[in-house]
């Protein structure tokens, strides 16, 4: 224990010391503090030391809470895993970053943790990860995903939908560890009630384990008279306890003793006024023993699992602990000098780590060979290699759908899904999750084939032969979920991290109602910057769900994915353009190197496949395939018409099921003379980012464009100047970037409003994306100087 608080102490310190010099003997950064969170740092330091340094395995995966990030990193530098070049890094360009990220710091990183209740949720789902991966491909070591929460973390809802979701339940290989230091950002959390905490955790199948206090206080609880020295802590507000930490010696009995009875006041006096602190400040999450004994306990317990309430000081060991307004305090230099001090420190020696002889250096020494062990090719015993990310994937170009009859992407969709599972490659990695909308998204057939996950067999008791088979197994391959968008996009994340986490490559699926999109969206931007591949589909989306109503009609949806990084955002309108573009996001999904999500925005409206039919026939399947997965293909070409002298060009660009109205506005602008291109645009997302890569090369050589992008080949001859219009069933801003683009007028056409029950030809005519809205913009776009 002696060696466990030397450790602990320079934890501490070099987690202060890297926000002090982060904020104090850095150049200033613009006008801007730095920050760093030093109090929130000290309240996890013991925690973390017991953690690493006495419980975890090898294997075990961590999430640790945003504000303890230099703690984090303090550690990883004692077990020699990061460089002492970083340490004076901190929120620097190129240094550490200010939360834990799995995809932008220097060392290990389990689990990207800046978003509040996220990160504290992933790694439960890692570990349904992990329980279908040893399902599906047999098991590997045992693994426990633990995350470190702070208390006020579970203010947020993500936090409880994830804890309650049946998905989540029985995994006995999860453990949290709450930092109990009752204080969020700009107070003491007044009248927060652990105990109704652990009750909701309790409630939803967990067990619990208090470190509340420590063992000194223990002890004097066993004392004649403790008890109601007991009583009295437990009785007393947050903030009384909490401001007691300001104040020692006389000053603090008197303030401790404050509607207290004289029982508790004789059991202190036989406490010397020095001692007084060190006794009434002894919380069990500051006692590496006791949280060791409570992370044992939680261990025990396999079924179900496990929560650790550790009591702690927001600020402890430091001038500014308990002190309400500490978030986002910085110690002072003098501050720091008596810090060092007190450590024995100097200003040669701040930031060593142990000395390899010493007991704290051997101990850091052991704890890192037990953590981070040799690899394979440095091991002497090879014979357990350990996982393997998974093979390199096949992922064909296409499963083939047939198109001899009008079909909405939505329904192509799950042909291609069962297309894709029976490929003997790719069938067993696919895996799909939906919050409670499996089947209102088309994902019914592959249920029937694939069936339903469970860690057991679950007996059918409504029978055999229905229209929908939900046989629940270990070798289900869909993972249905409660009606949580925010659980959705969290599983997928850890789905699509499974090669990494879990040592096998998955293919994670998600449908989800595409209004809803936005409702998960902080978990969709998470899951994304953690560096996860996935899958999602939107449908249905837009007003083309016609009757359904507002409620159930997105608009900016569009945008999201357009603007969303590590994602490619497409719309088909055909059948066999979504079929190439779902193996495509595959493919992108497999590659654990450079790969990258896809968001498909789909439909339930039928379309006819002819004009796709004809362009293919024109074009070549090898030149279309690539158009299409391009961002985009010349559906209807007029350049014929054009030659024949018809009126000044004009192209429409349609992306979705609106490339309806787009023929056959084209048709009649035929009958008009007016020449009409019509551009079916299948991924907005991938023509802008040709474009902006494009301008984005020419600016840092201060070039010319090259004008070489997919956009510009979409434009030919007498179009390249030519007015656009652009409908989309979606925000008429989504497509308007095109105009500025080629530089050329454009008149955009979408829903700028909230939706509302109604036929397609109402909806499409009440909001001008309708054919005659078509042919009216363009004879505007003609017009316009």
């Amino acid at each position: 224990m002696e060696v466990l608080e030397a450790i602990q102490q320079r934890v501490l310190w070099l987690a202060v010391r890297m926000v002090d010099a982060a904020n104090h003997e850095r150049p200033d950064a613009g006008g801007i503090k730095v920050g760093g969170h030093q109090a929130s740092s000290a309240s996890i330091v013991s925690i973390m030391t017991a953690l690493w340094f006495g419980f975890l395995g090898p294997d075990d995966k961590v999430a640790v809470k945003p504000h303890a990030s230099p703690v984090l990193h303090a550690i990883q530098y004692l077990l020699g895993e990061l460089d002492r070049s970083y340490l004076t890094r901190l929120r620097a360009f190129g240094g550490l970053q200010a939360y834990p990220s799995r995809t932008k710091d220097p060392d290990p990183v389990d689990f990207s943790t800046g978003s509040v209740g996220l990160g504290a949720a992933a790694p439960l789902f890692a570990a349904v990860t992990r329980r279908y991966v040893d399902s599906h491909f047999g098991p590997r070591p045992r693994s426990r995903f633990i995350s470190l929460v702070g208390d006020a973390e579970l203010d947020e809802g993500n936090v409880w939908e994830a804890i309650n979701d049946p998905a989540t339940e029985a995994l006995g290989n999860v453990l949290w560890v709450v930092d109990l230091n009752r204080q969020s950002l700009d107070r003491v959390v007044p009248g927060i009630k652990a105990a109704r905490l652990e009750g909701l955790f309790r409630d939803a199948g967990w067990h619990v384990v208090e470190a509340k206090y420590g063992g000194r206080l223990q002890q004097a609880f066993a004392e004649p008279g403790g008890e109601a020295l007991r009583a009295h802590i437990d009785a007393m507000s947050n903030e009384q306890y909490q401001s007691s930490f300001a104040r020692t010696g006389a000053d603090l009995r008197d303030h401790f003793l404050e509607g207290g009875d004289g029982d508790v006041k004789r059991f202190l006096e036989r406490v010397p006024d020095d001692d007084l602190a060190a006794l009434l400040h002894n919380l069990g999450g500051h006692d590496l023993g006791e949280l060791m004994t409570a992370y044992r306990a939680a261990d025990a317990v396999t079924d179900r699992p496990s929560v650790v309430f550790a009591y702690t000081v927001k600020g402890w060991g430091l001038p500014i602990a308990g002190d309400p307004l500490n978030h986002a305090a910085l110690l002072t230099t003098d501050h720091i000098a008596t810090l060092r001090d007190e450590l024995a420190l100097g200003a040669t020696t701040e930031w060593d780590r142990f000395p390899p002889g010493s007991p704290e250096g051997q101990l850091c020494a052991e704890v890192a060979a037990r953590l981070h062990p040799p690899g394979p090719t440095e091991a002497t015993d090879a014979s357990s290699p350990g996982p393997s990310p998974g093979p390199h994937l096949a992922v064909p170009a296409g499963v083939g759908v047939a198109t001899g009859r009008p079909v909405s992407t939505q329904e192509a969709f799950g042909r291609v899904l069962l297309g894709l599972a029976r490929d003997e490659a790719v069938g067993p990695r696919l895996v799909t999750t939906s919050p409670d909308v499996a089947v209102s998204t088309n994902l019914g057939g592959w249920i029937n084939r694939a069936g339903v996950f469970s860690p057991a067999d679950v007996p059918d008791y409504l029978g055999e032969g229905r229209l929908l088979g939900w046989h629940q197994s270990p070798a289900g391959q869909h993972i249905e979920l409660g009606i949580s968008e925010m659980n959705l996009f969290l599983l997928l994340g850890q789905l699509g991290l499974a090669a990494e986490l879990s040592g096998e490559l998955l293919l994670p699926v998600g449908t989800v109602y595409d209004p809803f999109v936005a409702r998960g969206l902080d978990a969709f931007i998470y899951s994304l910057y953690s560096g996860a591949r996935f899958v999602v589909v939107g449908t249905p989306a837009g007003i083309s769900l016609s009757p359904e109503g507002g409620a159930h009609q997105s608009t900016i949806t569009a945008s999201i994915g357009l603007e969303l990084p590590r994602v490619t955002f497409a719309e088909p309108a055909y059948a066999t353009a979504l079929d190439w573009l779902l193996c495509d996001g595959l493919t992108r999904v497999a590659d654990l190197e450079h790969g990258e999500s896809m968001y498909l925005r789909l439909s339930t409206r039928p379309v006819d496949q002819s004009p796709f039919a004809a362009a293919l026939a024109r074009r070549g399947e090898d030149v279309l395939h690539d158009e299409v997965l391009a961002g985009g293909y010349l559906l209807v070409d007029a350049t014929a018409s054009a030659r024949a002298g018809a009126a000044a060009p004009v192209t429409i660009c349609a992306s979705g099921p609106v490339v309806v109205e787009a023929v056959e506005a084209a048709a009649a602008l035929a009958d008009e003379g007016v020449a009409a291109n019509v551009v079916d645009i299948t991924s907005l997302d991938r023509l802008y980012r040709g474009w902006r890569d494009d301008l984005a090369a020419a600016v840092r050589d201060a070039s010319r464009p090259s004008a070489l992008s997919h956009l510009t080949t979409l434009f030919p001859g007498a179009w390249a100047r030519a007015p656009i219009v652009t409908v989309h069933d979606a925000s008429s801003h989504s497509m308007a970037w095109l105009g500025s683009a080629l530089g050329t007028r454009v008149v955009p056409l979408g829903v700028d409003g909230f939706g509302q029950s109604g036929s397609i030809d109402e909806l499409y005519r009440a909001y001008a994306i309708d054919v005659d809205a078509i042919v009216n913009a363009t004879l505007v776009a003609l017009e316009l100087p």
